[in-house]
């Protein structure tokens, strides 16, 4: 497993457990382990991007789960995130088709199939339609789904997962659980226009096992939970952690602020968000899964359980 060390990766080494599994686990000799304590892999020392460490970590491996990547393109410079993502997605193959893997399930994102209409959610058939520059994350993610689809036709048996916003426990970088941290201490009295569609971790990692059983190679399938406007997820929120709800809704015309948001980011000055991380909360990123759940089985639970469960898992840890 590549990625072990993160939210989706320590969660989906604990399903494996449940299962009975101990799986070998790839962590950079600088990763944080602190989302593995509790859990049984067999870690190894490597990285996406140093193909001989990939080589040795699949000797006599059979199946191969891909969740490395570059999630935050606030933290990393463009060239970091394409490296990673694209990149190290063809290592991984690569090293896969080399050692005989039977099987890989590769870890993308529904930011790889771009924008939604506003009244239609997306499903497996759209395609990237945005412009690269304005979303480098979900380009990134839509070349890496490309690399997958050239490794299938050289015999690959690779299967595409399209998570969406990921809630859970083990975010232990606060990748999505920072909306619950921040909004318990600095409540919102107001909510972007757009929405995003929510899911928990427990879902997704069953999903991506069982894209590794019996998922269509080269085949997206997108795994997507309840979708909800910003008003109802921020209010959800607003409610497991015990503040008052927004209730003051911002025009869609606020996207215009994006521009003069990163002028004053790039003077130094702290800001909860980026320009384009304002211009997409004016969107609604809904999708639909009906693919996944007819092929998979996949099944979520409601968005209100996956963030009391979120919100319990923050609230125990020291």
């Amino acid at each position: 497993m590549t990625g072990a060390s993160g939210f989706l990766g320590s969660n989906l080494i604990e399903a494996l457990n449940a299962r009975g599994g101990t799986p070998r686990a790839l962590l950079r000799a600088t990763s944080s382990r602190a989302a593995l304590v509790g859990l049984r892999c067999e870690p190894v020392i490597g990285d996406v991007l140093e193909m001989d460490t990939l080589r040795s970590a699949m000797r006599g491996v059979k199946a191969v789960l891909h969740a490395a990547a570059v999630v935050d393109d606030d933290r990393h410079d463009e060239a970091t995130l394409y490296r990673v993502n694209v990149d190290g997605t063809r290592n991984v193959l690569a090293s896969a088709l080399e050692a005989g893997v039977e099987r890989v399930v590769v870890v993308s994102s529904v930011a790889a199939l771009g924008r939604p209409a506003w009244d239609h959610p997306a499903d497996e058939r759209q395609v990237f339609n945005l412009r690269p520059a304005a979303f480098p994350y979900g380009y990134s993610k839509a070349l890496a789904e490309q690399v997958t689809r050239a490794f299938v036709a050289r015999g690959l048996h690779a299967v595409i997962v399209n998570p969406t916003v990921i809630f859970g426990p083990r975010d232990v970088n606060h990748v999505s659980a920072r909306l619950l941290t921040e909004l318990a201490r600095r409540p919102l009295p107001f909510y972007p226009p757009g929405g995003v569609s929510v899911v928990d971790v427990g879902d997704v990692c069953a999903g991506v096992l069982a894209a590794l059983a019996r998922g269509e190679p080269g085949r997206r399938h997108v795994l997507a939970g309840d979708n909800l406007t910003h008003r109802a997820l921020l209010g959800a929120i607003a409610d497991t952690v015990g503040v008052a709800r927004p209730w003051l809704p911002l025009p869609r015309a606020v996207a215009a602020l994006a521009h003069p948001l990163d002028g004053l980011r790039r003077r130094g000055l702290r800001l909860p968000m980026n320009g384009g991380q304002l211009r997409m909360s004016t969107e609604r990123w809904w999708y639909d899964s009906t693919r996944a759940r007819a092929a998979l089985g996949f099944t979520t639970r409601p968005a209100l359980e996956t963030l009391a469960r979120t919100w319990a898992w923050l609230r125990a840890q020291p």
